[in-house]
């Protein structure tokens, strides 16, 4: 029987698409601003299976913009999401060359990138999108910082991003490495508001939810096996 949570999720994804999204298995790189948000959005729709990583804790100046951060200062964010997001499973582990390079992405339907550390994202996208329609499905944040409006916010193939700074390094890093693959990234080409990494969560946030928004757009297409 499906939970009374989701009886507003059936009127609109109807029994066919619900059920895509129950087996659904999505992994999330990240749960920061745009990350936590993700999380929450593809807990909230049914996704049955959601698996975070992050080796992070909470502070008080993430206090602005992620999920969590208010109950968990001084926590693992892990640790507090999974009790927030009960049945997701986390893992506690850095998302170093090893962790890439070892780590069983092929498990998982689609694999959202919210990591800030572009040499990380440029390893990332080499194991799993080495050319077109690789598998699984590569979905990536770029820069989501020093921004106010969120109606500026794309989805495009990396190779079309353009306006934003951290964008342009992540494809010229992918470039250095000869990467010929594709993939799509969330990226806004709103001009920077300060110098600083100054952010707003109306900003992040919507970065996250368009990943989700995306993720469950690829799920919904898939065919019924």
């Amino acid at each position: 029987m499906i939970e009374k949570r989701f009886s507003r999720t059936l009127l609109l994804f109807k029994e066919e698409g619900f059920a895509k999204l129950q087996n659904a298995k999505i992994l999330i790189l990240g749960v920061g601003g745009v990350g936590s948000f993700a999380l929450d959005c593809l807990y909230r729709t049914g996704i049955g299976n959601l698996c975070i990583i992050d080796y992070d804790y909470f502070d008080e100046t993430n206090q602005n913009r992620q999920i969590g951060a208010f109950e968990g200062v001084g926590e693992k964010k892990v640790k507090v999401l999974s009790k927030k997001y009960p049945g997701i499973e986390a893992i506690d582990t850095q998302i170093s060359y090893d962790f890439i390079q070892n780590f069983n992405f092929n498990a998982f339907d689609i694999v959202i990138d919210a990591i800030d550390d572009i040499p990380s994202k440029v390893l990332l996208a080499l194991k799993i999108a080495p050319q077109k329609n690789s598998h699984p499905i590569l979905l990536s944040s770029t820069g989501s910082a020093k921004k106010l409006d969120p109606s500026k916010i794309q989805c495009a193939s990396i190779w079309k991003s353009y306006g934003d700074k951290f964008a342009r390094k992540f494809r010229e890093n992918l470039k250095k490495e000869k990467f010929r693959g594709d993939f799509k990234v969330i990226f806004s080409p709103e001009e920077p508001k300060c110098k600083e990494l100054g952010s707003f969560s109306g900003v992040t946030a919507s970065f996250g939810l368009r990943l989700a928004s995306e993720s469950i757009a690829i799920i919904l297409k898939r065919k019924i096996q």
